[in-house]
């Protein structure tokens, strides 16, 4: 009774996610088109930052448990999964245009805080010291280079209002916009939230280790509002909405959902994260530029080479926690 409940609870998670997500990439097109700004700038503010909202609570929740490897782990996680298997996905659903500036300065600033974190990350490999730790000074650097790209963000709506006649005309009037794209949020955060909580029960009650529970349904639960934002955003050819997504999520990822916990902390100490998942941050990040930065068009075999190096990866990681 308890599995058919949950099984329940699963789906209704799947629906209230799909329609939120649907909500929201048309209540954020139309508030980015009411204000006069770019679809990439609400992308990379509005929807970024509101599907990361999960990953936050997982980790001020992990946090206060004493789970850092679920921390950290969740970072890691969730940006190798959003590059790898969502744009490959939505690659694979329509080829992605991605606009001169987003190559030139979006995605090298998400590539050289991917490489910071790795460089803080690495304190026994770089230094004398004997375990790996993750400081407050550590995360205040990660916050600060989260203000520079506040900062970038603000003079890119500058930019934007000098170009107001090249934006298309708001589907909705300004307040029902931004209704839809709260209602969005609210079943985006929400549906995830089920879905994670229903699916861990459901695993925890056939007898699923809870360190497969954490490499699965954790890490790809937490990524459920950006898989669901991205593959409609392709179906509606939002591409400057899916692009600002991605890279908004994963900055916010690394310079919030990591740091900012960290720096009430005072300092964490992960245990068993491994190299390769370092590795595989860097892979995806130095991917995701490669492709965008020839032709500025991530294309349908680009799309299938990166779900090719997720599931090589992923399959990895299955198979080594059974070992």
């Amino acid at each position: 009774m308890e599995i058919f409940l949950q099984t329940l609870l699963l789906i209704a998670g799947f629906i209230l996610l799909i329609k939120g997500a649907d909500f929201l990439v048309d209540g954020s097109s139309s508030i980015a088109s009411n204000f006069k700004v770019s679809k990439l700038l609400i992308g990379l503010t509005i929807v970024a930052f509101g599907t990361g909202a999960p990953e936050l609570a997982v980790s001020f929740s992990s946090l206060i448990n004493g789970s850092t490897d679920i921390l950290v782990g969740n970072v890691l996680g969730s940006n190798i999964i959003n590059v790898l298997l969502l744009i490959g996905i939505a690659a694979i659903i329509r080829p992605i245009k991605v606009k001169k500036d987003t190559v030139s300065k979006e995605l090298p600033l998400l590539l050289l805080i991917s490489t910071a974190l790795i460089i803080l990350l690495l304190d026994v490999n770089l230094s004398e010291a004997v375990i790996n730790t993750f400081s407050r000074a550590d995360a205040i650097i990660c916050l600060l280079f989260f203000c520079i790209f506040l900062y970038y963000l603000f003079s890119l709506a500058r930019k934007n209002k000098s170009e107001a006649k090249k934006v298309d005309k708001p589907k909705y009037k300004l307040g029902k916009s931004f209704i839809i794209t709260i209602l969005g949020l609210v079943g985006v955060i929400g549906g995830s939230q089920l879905v994670v909580n229903s699916a861990s029960t459901i695993a925890t009650t056939v007898g699923i280790s809870e360190r497969i529970i954490s490499l699965t349904i954790i890490a790809l639960g937490t990524s459920l509002p950006e898989l669901v934002t991205t593959v409609i955003a392709a179906r509606k050819k939002e591409s400057d909405l899916l692009v600002g997504n991605i890279v908004g999520s994963n900055i916010f990822n690394i310079c919030v959902v990591l740091a900012l916990p960290v720096a009430f902390a005072g300092g964490i100490t992960p245990n068993n994260f491994e190299t390769i998942d370092l590795v595989m941050l860097i892979i995806s990040s130095m991917l995701l530029c490669l492709f965008a930065r020839r032709g500025h068009v991530i294309t349908r075999t680009d799309g299938f080479l990166m779900l090719t190096i997720f599931l090589l990866y992923y399959g990895f990681i299955v198979y080594g926690a059974f070992v």
